[in-house]
């Protein structure tokens, strides 16, 4: 890919990107563990790669203008709509889309070639350690998600979420700490796995407070 073809789809990118969580400095982290990731496997096709990388999260604004779309979906549409108008052939450019498509980890389309397989691992590993607490945290506080909500026990409630996530640790239980088994590629295990004790840490520190804080409160407020 040359430099002028880069920042053309760059540039599209930008204008697209309005969302803290999957921000610009998501897309160039994907794209910087895309290319580690190729770097360790044979026969990738770079320019198929980089501008996946660059365009997988363009149809967040439109998932969040309605939640019952799939930015994945829509993502990989403008993508190929995108590509098309700059001069890509088609083929190319639906190889693009089928690596943006099946990048979700939510979603029910696996990745098939190399070229997607590398991008879902990439964008995965965003959810790992301590970039991956963090970034979740953002993104509950965008959409209004707590840290946590209580069961009748008064207990922490840690299970439950798919879907229908209601707290930072029913994200964590049903996603964050099942993606290290998740992924395609051996670089990208390897990357994640050098990460998996820092998020650990995190959230058994944040849910010892939490359970601290709460500890023998009832007896303290009713005598």
């Amino acid at each position: 890919m040359t430099k002028k073809e880069f920042d053309r789809i760059e540039a599209y990118m930008l204008t697209q990107m309005q969302d803290a969580a999957h921000d610009r400095h998501h897309v160039y982290r994907v794209l910087n563990a895309a290319l580690d990731i190729a770097g360790h496997v044979d026969g990738a096709d770079m320019d198929v790669l980089t501008a996946a990388c660059l365009l997988h999260d363009i149809g967040r604004e439109a998932q969040a203008a309605n939640l019952e779309l799939c930015h994945a979906q829509i993502g990989g549409e403008m993508a190929f709509d995108f590509l098309v108008s700059q001069g890509w052939a088609a083929p190319k450019a639906q190889h693009v889309r089928e690596c943006i498509t099946s990048h979700r980890y939510r979603g029910d389309n696996q990745p098939q070639s190399m070229e997607a397989k590398i991008l879902f691992d990439a964008d995965k590993l965003e959810v790992t350690g301590a970039i991956g607490i963090a970034r979740t945290l953002i993104y509950a506080g965008q959409v209004g998600e707590p840290l946590y909500i209580l069961g009748d026990d008064g207990d922490v409630v840690l299970d439950g979420g798919g879907a229908e996530i209601t707290s930072f640790f029913q994200e964590y239980n049903w996603k964050l700490k099942k993606v290290y088994d998740a992924f395609y590629t051996e670089r990208a295990k390897e990357i994640a796995r050098g990460r998996q004790k820092a998020s650990m840490d995190f959230y058994d520190g944040l849910l010892a407070e939490v359970r601290e804080n709460y500890k023998h409160a009832a007896s303290r407020l009713i005598k």
